[in-house]
């Protein structure tokens, strides 16, 4: 058999103009070009849809990368000014460590015992010796009332400075100092009626006594001695004590 042109055509004679056979060949010729017209269509729209989803893969891509990049960037800005600060403040504390400080009294090595007992000690307030198993709680804890000798000196063992006062301090010298305690760990502050100083600043063997919080000694005081090279038991915990 035929094709299906030849079989409605089979003399191969082009058909009459406004004939059935006509109409025919006209509706299959608007059908064929329609068709194609549509095929193209969706060939482009695939190609803007293949380019637009390049592109937006590429941004994406691009936008990731940036994110990511600035991220690592500011975590290394944060990371590089944390360490800078850390090696600053040592600096400042290894400074500190070799300043002279006017008035400071040194006593020199002391007992550590561990003991049950009260103690006796020389100096008002103390500045070491046998103390308590149990040391007070000394991570910036400002007590309202005075604290046991015994407890206190064990604070000291572990490097804190402990702040005294009586009744001669000013309710400024008690605000300015219990902020200065509150911000700094491995001290603590309590009052102390029967030391004759108006403030005292303790660390483990060494004592310095002042007027006012103002003076420019008690920075100094905090920045030499708290965990400084005293310390008898580095590291040791100040959290968790007598309350």
């Amino acid at each position: 058999m035929g094709s299906a042109s030849k079989q409605s055509n089979p003399t191969g004679k082009q058909p009459k103009p406004g004939s059935k056979a006509a109409q025919q060949a006209d509706r299959r010729a608007r059908i064929a070009e329609l068709r194609a017209v549509e095929q193209r269509r969706e060939r482009r729209n695939k190609t803007i849809t293949i380019g637009i989803s390049s592109v937006l893969l590429l941004a994406m891509i691009g936008g990731g990368s940036w994110l990511v990049m600035d991220s690592k960037d500011k975590s290394d800005k944060k990371k590089a000014a944390a360490t800078a600060a850390a090696e600053a403040a040592q600096k400042a504390k290894d400074d500190a460590s070799k300043a002279d400080i006017p008035g400071l009294q040194t006593f020199g090595k002391l007992t550590q015992n561990h003991v049950k007992t009260e103690v006796k000690y020389p100096q008002t307030p103390p500045v070491g010796g046998d103390h308590d198993p149990v040391w007070q709680t000394c991570m910036g804890n400002v007590y309202d009332k005075p604290v046991r000798n015994e407890n206190a000196v064990h604070s000291l063992e572990h490097g804190a400075v402990w702040v005294t006062y009586n009744g001669k301090a000013t309710p400024e010298d008690i605000k300015t100092l219990s902020d200065k305690v509150k911000a700094t760990p491995y001290s603590l502050m309590s009052p102390y009626p029967d030391e004759p100083g108006t403030i005292t600043l303790t660390a483990w063997s060494n004592q310095l006594v002042v007027d006012s919080a103002s003076d420019p000694r008690v920075a100094t005081f905090f920045a030499k001695f708290v965990q400084g090279p005293q310390t008898l038991e580095q590291g040791a915990s100040c959290s968790s004590g007598q309350m």
